[in-house]
């Protein structure tokens, strides 16, 4: 026994107590790893030393190991907080120095540079207007300040339920005397009796055979039916509407009855049947109502007229179902089948100087007609006004999204994580910041979630993976140490002073 051995004890239980206390002063360190020292013995050198005769001389530090275990992930609701749940370091630059870190404490700088609390921007693939990312290389990331562009609406997807039971938009059927009556029949009116029925739409024509009998004739289906007049007493037309007459008619004295059409007044609601309307957008972001309204014409034929509610709304075209209240097809305002099936071409005028006018294409495929409510099932504008960016995310693959105040949203960069062969090689700057090193190999760039590299998780912060039970248990054992250690010392004292009083 020697000094040299209790020296290089005190030696290597004093580094071994300076990184536990390391480890315990960065126990709320963010993104920190622990330290753990690591020793190795000592012997002196001589060729003449048989192998089975070696006493070691003591200890020495080897080196001091971290230990790149996951940390527990904290959630902090910071957008720019983010944790690395796996391997990987984010990429920073200092002036053009690049360093690799686990701290993901973010902030904006004046330029809007994505930066650490020392000032290092963080790294990772750029996007350009279009939210394209560039993979080509890594760059300084930075969050775009100006307004996202506007987009035109060119379509509107509507897809509604128009009430089959709805009331034909027709008003007093007109009742026409044919002109060569000459009995003393007349007239009292057509009564329209059930506003929804279809044969509403047709037109009758009342022949009388003899001053009893008569004929009805459905001119529009081509029917007919007979029967015995009184006067005053209703002879029904179709299923939907009956007429009255006084008198006593003449032998081929006759009446046509014919549909009386509602005009479309876009001011009265009572002249359609459904109405919705919608926010749509044009080449400058200016936004214009467009209103549409529906007018049940017949069994399962509907006109369909559009406008903006400052403008005049016109017909636009017509839409027709079958009897399951499936849409079986559209036509323009001249009945001609539309270009594409199911869609209108809406035209509306803009004031603001942006491209007018502004063609719109208004979709129904979607539209029923069942019966039940009149309603919306969705209406879906494409187009939107210019946007202000009102906050971001990350996404787990390092996807920087921003939001926007238009509702929109569009990738603002892509953040990439580095890893290597050797986290141990790296040599440890300060400030959470590790260096590379030829022991650790080059770093290896790739988007997070790819090969070996971990997710993020935005909004959140990795940790300190200190384990404060075991280091105070750690720096017992070390104390421990370093007490006998001394007491080796102590000992060799002793023996000195012994051989000193022969």
């Amino acid at each position: 026994m020697g000094y040299q051995q209790g020296l290089s004890g005190l030696s290597a239980s004093s580094s071994d107590l300076d990184v536990i206390g390391n480890n315990i002063a960065n126990a709320n360190t963010v993104g920190f790893k622990s330290g753990t020292a690591e020793f190795a013995d000592m012997y002196a050198n001589s060729i003449a030393t048989a192998v089975n005769q070696q006493v070691g001389i003591g200890t020495k530090l080897a080196e001091v190991q971290q230990q790149f275990s996951q940390g527990t992930i904290t959630s902090t609701n910071q957008a720019l907080n983010v944790a690395i749940n796996g391997n990987g370091f984010y990429q920073m630059n200092n002036n053009g120095t690049l360093t690799y870190s686990r701290n993901g404490v973010f902030q904006l700088d004046k330029n809007g540079y994505i930066t650490n609390a020392q000032g290092l921007q963080l790294m990772g693939y750029a996007a350009n207007s279009g939210g394209v990312i560039n993979t080509a290389q890594t760059v300084p990331l930075q969050v775009p300040t100006a307004n996202i562009a506007p987009t035109a609406t060119t379509t509107i997807a509507a897809g509604l339920n128009l009430n089959a039971q709805d009331d034909l938009m027709l008003g007093t059927p007109t009742v026409t005397a044919g002109t060569t009556n000459t009995g003393t029949l007349a007239s009292n009116g057509a009564t329209i009796t059930n506003a929804a029925s279809g044969t509403n739409n047709d037109n009758y024509t009342i022949q009388f055979t003899s001053a009893t009998d008569y004929t009805v004739t459905d001119n529009t289906l081509g029917t007919s039916t007979s029967g015995t007049y009184t006067a005053g007493t209703a002879i029904a037309l179709g299923n939907g509407q009956s007429i009255t007459f006084s008198g006593t008619p003449a032998t081929n004295d006759s009446y046509t009855v014919a549909p009386t059409p509602i005009a479309f007044n876009q001011s009265s609601s009572s002249t359609y049947n459904y109405s919705t309307s919608t926010t749509v957008y044009d080449t400058l972001g200016g936004s214009q109502q467009v209103n549409m309204y529906f007018s049940k014409t017949a069994a399962g034929t509907w006109n369909v007229y559009a406008g903006t509610s400052t403008g005049t709304a016109t017909l636009v075209g017509h839409a027709n179902f079958d009897s399951s209240g499936k849409l079986i097809g559209t036509t323009d305002a001249s009945g001609t089948a539309t270009s594409a099936p199911y869609t209108f071409d809406v035209s509306i005028p803009t004031t603001d100087g942006s491209a007018t006018p502004q063609n719109i294409t208004l979709n129904i495929a979607g539209t029923t007609q069942y019966g039940g409510k009149d309603g919306v099932n969705s209406l879906q504008p494409d187009g939107y006004a210019a946007g202000q960016l009102t906050g971001f995310t990350v996404a787990a693959d390092g996807t920087l999204t921003g939001n926007y105040s238009n509702g929109q949203t569009a990738a603002l960069g892509q953040i990439v994580l580095a890893n290597f062969a050797n986290q141990n090689g790296l040599i440890d700057l300060g400030n959470n910041e590790y260096g590379a090193t030829s022991a650790s190999g080059v770093a290896q760039i790739s988007t997070p979630g790819s090969t070996n590299h971990g997710v993020l998780q935005g909004g959140a912060v990795e940790n300190s993976n200190v384990d404060l039970t075991s280091e105070l248990v750690n720096l017992i054992t070390a104390q421990r140490n370093y007490q006998a250690n001394a007491q080796t010392i102590k000992t060799q004292q002793t023996v000195d002073q012994t051989l000193i009083n022969l």
